[in-house]
């Protein structure tokens, strides 16, 4: 049986982590966690944390984490954080992922973000996920809406590898792209990702 997007995205970002070796992740904008349960249930993970803004997204996630047998403990933590700022408890790190999270920040805002992890957390390896806003139509969205009512923006994949080139550039990252899930042959996979990856790592 063919498996989701959302279980390709989950499964490609897990396969990605342990193929670099990276142990401690940061899941920056956890949400209610369906990441974090998928890194909680692969013991290569020795420490993963979880940061987001929603208190309500938290309670949840800690909610589904018991319920998976994964409680909070010294292997995994749940923050009530914010990835815009810069923290020196969040530097050290192998992996740090955004997924399906850099559409949901104000666009103005995004700068602020870059020098927080990018310049501040600097993990050796940035995983981050968005949708490829050229897939929308045959995913039977109108032109003149996006996937989620909370998305601030929803990027090309030129716009998006252009921004990632900016970013890997900025902050000595050496990056790549990779689609998620089907690809069509003119527009490409319905996410996308970018894999950066710290020179002096």
């Amino acid at each position: 049986m063919p498996t989701s997007l959302h279980q390709d995205r989950l499964n490609t970002v897990v396969e990605t982590l342990r193929a670099r070796g990276a142990r401690r992740v940061l899941d920056l904008g956890c949400g209610t966690g369906p990441l974090l349960v998928a890194l909680a249930g692969n013991d290569f993970f020795q420490q993963i944390v979880g940061l987001d803004i929603s208190r309500t997204a938290l309670a949840q996630c800690a909610r589904d984490l018991d319920t998976a047998g994964f409680p909070q403990g010294q292997r995994i933590q749940l923050l009530h954080d914010s990835f815009a700022e810069t923290n020196l408890r969040y530097t050290g790190f192998d992996a740090a992922v955004l997924l399906e999270t850099i559409e949901h920040i104000p666009p103005d805002r995004l700068s602020k973000v870059e020098r927080a992890v990018f310049n501040g957390f600097r993990p050796g390896l940035v995983l981050i996920t968005t949708p490829n806003q050229e897939c929308n139509e045959i995913l039977g969205v109108p032109s003149h809406r996006m996937r989620h009512p909370g998305h601030a923006f929803e990027w090309s994949r030129a716009k998006f590898e252009a921004w990632a080139g900016g970013v890997a550039a900025r902050n000595g990252y050496l990056v790549g792209f990779a689609g998620l899930g089907p690809a069509h042959p003119a527009l490409g996979s319905p996410s996308q990702m970018a894999l950066f990856t710290r020179t002096d790592a």
